[in-house]
């Protein structure tokens, strides 16, 4: 995918050396259709340079920052020696999402998909999370629900979660606490039963969210939480313990939550 417009003053751009000369460096931008943009010698490495090509080479791949955009001469002004290292490392990886992306796009609707169906896609996309490759990212974690904002109709955004969550790799967090139940009543066992079918959710666990309650040790058990983020599977630790409390104590036990192991490792 290629933006059709221009790119604007500070922006960092992914473009590929298309031709050296005494004066500079022109870059043909790989993320905007047909544009092309001139890095000045003096804007290629800090220093004195003897020769650009010390510091370039043709078809090599680089990253640029917009210095000043001239859209009725046509003309961008880059400098290569204003991006750091951890600029240039972050923006390429950028790009290399969103070729991913474009990538998913093409699986998700045909690589026959015309251009006008392509952006009218890709333009909500874009417009609601700020890049494809977050799209599709957000929709490999929440599904449907994360398209609901968008004005994509059911079979674009089915098309667009069935892709995502077959190729896209999700970044997951693990966090772990435990919880005790006792119930010394004649209905002890069943009532710590129906606590832990609690704590595992019967069901409402959210889809990106895996949640597992393990035995460890009378009276302890443990639940582990798999989730996109901290925020999130603190969040559904705490419920899960929650749960398994209150059935607990409704049945006349007692129950408690905390962090770390008590009982002897198996």
């Amino acid at each position: 995918m290629q933006y059709s417009g221009w790119p604007e003053s500070g922006e960092l751009v992914v473009g590929e050396v298309d031709e050296i000369e005494d004066f500079g460096v022109f870059v043909d931008l790989k993320e905007y259709e047909d544009k092309r943009g001139l890095t000045h010698i003096s804007e290629v490495a800090s220093g004195w340079i003897k020769n650009v090509r010390d510091h370039v080479r043709e078809g090599q791949t680089v990253v640029a920052k917009v210095l000043d955009v001239d859209e009725d001469a046509q003309q961008i002004d880059l400098s290569i020696k204003d991006v750091n290292d951890h600029q240039r490392s972050d923006k390429i990886q950028e790009w290399k999402n969103e070729q991913k992306a474009d990538n998913w796009m093409l699986l998700a609707f045909g690589e026959d998909v015309d251009d006008d169906e392509y952006a009218r896609v890709a333009n909500e996309l874009l417009a609601e999370f700020g890049s494809l490759y977050a799209g599709f990212e957000e929709a490999a974690i929440h599904g449907q629900e994360a398209l609901e904002p968008t004005e994509l109709d059911d079979d674009d955004i089915d098309a667009l979660v069935e892709t995502a969550r077959e190729n896209v790799s999700v970044p997951y967090v693990d966090v772990t606490g435990y919880v005790d139940l006792e119930c010394g009543t004649s209905e002890g066992v069943d009532a710590i039963k129906e606590a832990l079918q609690a704590a595992e959710g019967n069901g409402e666990v959210p889809d990106e969210v895996d949640l597992e309650v393990t035995y460890v040790g009378s009276p302890e058990y443990r639940i582990k939480v798999r989730a996109p983020n901290y925020k999130t599977a603190e969040s559904q630790l705490e419920e899960s313990a929650d749960r398994a409390i209150a059935a607990i104590e409704e049945i006349g036990g007692t129950g408690g939550f905390h962090r770390d192991r008590r009982t002897d490792e198996e």
